[in-house]
């Protein structure tokens, strides 16, 4: 594939080259078509989505990529490893996986319980990568072997050749399981756990941002959890605890004596019982990966937050003052308009600029102000808040800051988006970050069921005084629900979005939400003709 140049790419909107390796399963690898695939690629093709950004995906040998990063051909590289030593040379995104990495030896040879071990083996490494350094700075005693890829590095081990291969953990065991390599197995427990994300050279943060953010968003939204378990998820499986699976069939043995002259209609109400709770269970412990994702998302925001607001708050300092200047000189530069005719400012003529300046500050002062709104808008939602519902809240406020929040989305999806704002709303009492979460969630579904940007979307809210209630609706011209699917949408884990990653928890989890508010979430659906969410929270007393 030709080299692209910094100097070959197109001004402007530039293509942005992400680089990656081109033989890491699962994280990134070229498929049986010859294009780049992988976790890594999936993630990087979709921050581009979000962001709205342009991408081309090239996939090399790892030290030849590394090289081109720093020669300039590419801009990104989508899979590195960050260590203290390469913090020297470039700048590193939040990790968006953690790589292990394993010792893999021949069967029948010994197994290595720690890696000073390696000391004065033959150790096969891949060339330029993390293990390579690591071996050099840890155990300079190793003698080093380096390869192109990982693969290599076990076909070498397989063959008989050298001690040990020192890689990284999963692929190891996908390419152990790929390439059936039946006479190699990981010879020790994993170990140093590095954080591994998108890397560019040193001091380019303006790309990094953009990058990280989109990152935030897919990690906020749960794709880039969907798009990690379709990848990494089914190697990270843990083992069968056997203590357990004999306990409980022990006790399902006992049951089954119990109930061996009893009725088929007994089990099938046993077998009901048993999908329910393991629904509940599953449900729990989805709420916690949720919680746990919301708390590192808002770690992450806060610092990109706060590389944002830095050149923000620079230009909401300088941009009055340039106003002002401007005001100061302009009577100076209209006597010398009236004594020596029209001149040109910038390449225009003063008598067009005379106008066009001030509005032109207004508009960059109007820019900024809205940046830094967006930006304390997901500093928000991102932050872990209380779980009390005791605050006072405006719906009113709520739905504005989730219609921010979503503007490209809502943007790329419909060019007919209305909210109906209703007057004088009283306030409610509840937690305005789960509320906005629901708020969030809805407007994205209908988004999503919209078929072209033509369908519209519309927001409304009310205070219906007889009931006493407050009423927030959301009504999309989609493509409507199928009936059959209509009364299991709350279901934990219902979905109709599967290959594109839904989970089928938004509604359901909205729902509860909805329900820890004394309120409840209802939908009305015609195939073909769109769908209607109504929301309906208490006031006050």
């Amino acid at each position: 594939m030709a080299n692209l140049s910094h100097a070959d790419k197109p001004s402007g909107n530039r293509i942005l080259v992400v680089g990656g390796d081109h033989n890491y399963p699962p994280y990134e690898f070229i498929n049986e078509e010859g294009q780049p695939d992988g976790y890594n690629t999936e993630l990087t093709r979709a921050i581009a989505e979000v962001m709205g950004i342009e991408i081309e995906v090239r996939l090399g040998p790892w030290e030849e990529m590394r090289a081109r990063l720093d020669k300039g051909e590419i801009d990104v590289l989508q899979g590195m490893v960050l260590s203290e030593r390469r913090l020297d040379s470039y700048d590193f995104s939040p990790p968006h996986a953690v790589i292990n990495e394993s010792v893999f030896a021949r069967k029948g040879d010994d197994p290595i319980e720690a890696l000073p071990e390696l000391a004065g083996k033959s150790v096969i490494v891949q060339a330029g990568g993390i293990m390579q350094d690591y071996l050099a700075q840890n155990v300079p005693e190793a003698r080093t072997v380096t390869v192109e890829t990982h693969a290599d590095a076990l076909r070498l081990l397989a063959s008989g050749q050298h001690d040990y291969a020192l890689v990284a953990n999963l692929p190891g065991l996908y390419l152990e399981r790929e390439l059936e390599l039946s006479n190699i197995y990981a010879a020790g427990k994993p170990f140093a756990a590095l954080d591994y994300g998108y890397a560019v050279p040193k001091g380019d943060r303006a790309l990094l941002a953009q990058f990280s953010e989109g990152l935030a968003i897919l990690k906020n939204t749960g794709r880039q959890q969907a798009i990690y378990d379709k990848w990494l998820g089914p190697l990270e499986q843990p083992g069968m605890d056997w203590k357990k699976v004999g306990l409980a069939a022990g006790v399902l043995s006992a049951l089954l004596m119990l109930v061996l002259g009893g009725s088929i209609v007994w089990n099938r109400m046993l077998k009901r019982e048993v999908a329910r709770r393991t629904a509940e269970l599953e449900l729990q412990q989805q709420r916690l990966i949720q919680a746990d994702k919301m708390a590192s998302l808002g770690v992450l925001v806060s610092g990109v937050a706060h590389e944002i607001n830095n050149p923000c708050g620079l230009l909401l300092l300088n941009l009055p003052v340039l106003k002002e200047s401007f005001d100061d000189l302009e009577e100076v530069l209209d006597q010398y308009y009236d004594a020596h005719g029209d001149f040109y400012v910038a390449g225009l003529a003063y008598s067009r600029m005379r106008e066009e300046i001030p509005m032109m500050l207004d508009d960059m002062l109007a820019g900024t102000q809205r940046i830094r709104g967006i930006v304390d808008d997901l500093r928000d939602f991102a932050r872990q808040g209380t779980s009390s519902l005791d605050e006072s809240v405006d719906l009113n406020e709520v739905v504005a800051t989730s219609v921010r929040l979503l503007d490209n989305t809502i943007r790329r999806s419909t060019d007919h988006f209305e909210v109906d704002y209703g007057k004088d709303l009283p306030e409610f009492s509840g937690n305005s970050q789960r509320i906005e979460q629901v708020i969030v969630n809805l407007i994205v579904n209908a988004c999503q069921a919209l078929e072209s940007p033509e369908k519209g979307i519309r927001v409304i809210t009310r205070f219906l005084p007889k009931p006493g209630e407050l009423r927030l609706e959301v009504a999309d011209q989609g493509k409507g629900i199928d009936p059959d699917h209509l009364s299991a949408i709350f279901d934990p884990f219902f979905t109709t979005k599967r290959e594109q990653g839904g989970t089928g928890l938004g509604l359901s989890i909205s729902a509860n939400i909805l329900e820890d508010h004394g309120g409840r979430l209802e939908y009305e659906s015609e195939p073909g003709k769109g769908t209607r969410a109504i929301l309906s929270l208490p006031v006050k007393p």
